[in-house]
């Protein structure tokens, strides 16, 4: 049973995830906050496997507490999935560089919010290739002028954990990495965790801001 955190100030939304994840017998919920402190402090006493984390709180927000979460030692097994209403795009690109696995629509279907939990649970950055490289177009790359080298880190990597993390930021799992790579799916997944280390990354979602942001892939390749 996956152990959610759920942060959000709205009562209505908290009791409406609550009942959609127990009803559905995936995930058991442990806690609930109503802002970013009390999401923090939750987080470091019950560790739960994931926080879905609102954006806009009281206090403290979510792009915050994520940041604190996914900074915090003690918490490197807990992932934090954003729930948004998909209408402030540039607070999704500052949550994904604080560590978010990604980020769901509370609009969503019922079901593609278990999955979401499921999939984040499971290791994998939820977003679309299509959804980050218009986030980066829009918010990052404008940002920075324009796209290049500058990651810190990016110079450590071997010729072969380059080409995995353009494969990463091209949205592939690690069976579809191995597969295009020929290599072993332990073998992906090892360039992946090596990668992660050598970038200072938390997350997949982190590496593929980390190849649009040093010109690794580009929007449109």
């Amino acid at each position: 049973m996956i152990r959610v955190l759920i942060a959000d100030d709205q009562t209505l939304i908290r009791a409406a995830v609550r009942d959609l994840l127990e009803s559905a017998g995936v995930a058991e919920v442990v806690g609930e906050a109503v802002d970013g402190v009390e999401a923090e402090q939750l987080a470091r006493r019950l560790r739960p496997d994931i926080v879905l984390m609102d954006i806009r709180m009281p206090e403290r927000d979510g792009i915050e507490a994520t940041a604190r979460i996914c900074a915090d030692p003690q918490l490197a097994e807990t992932r934090v999935l954003i729930l948004t209403t998909f209408e402030e795009d540039e607070y999704l690109v500052a949550a994904l560089r604080a560590g978010a696995s990604g980020f769901i629509g509370k609009g969503a279907e019922p079901e593609d919010i278990v999955r979401a939990i499921a999939a984040v649970h499971a290791g994998e950055a939820l977003l679309s290739p299509a959804a980050t490289r218009a986030l980066i177009t829009r918010y990052v790359l404008p940002a920075s002028g324009s796209a290049g080298p500058g990651v810190a880190g990016l110079e450590q990597l071997t010729e072969r954990e380059t080409e995995v993390l353009r494969q990463v930021a091209r949205g592939r799992s690690n069976d579809e990495i191995a597969t295009e790579l020929f290599i072993s799916p332990h073998t992906a997944k090892t360039h992946v965790k090596r990668i992660m280390m050598k970038l200072g990354a938390h997350d997949r979602a982190q590496l593929v801001i980390a190849a649009y942001e040093s010109g690794l892939l580009v929007p449109g390749m």
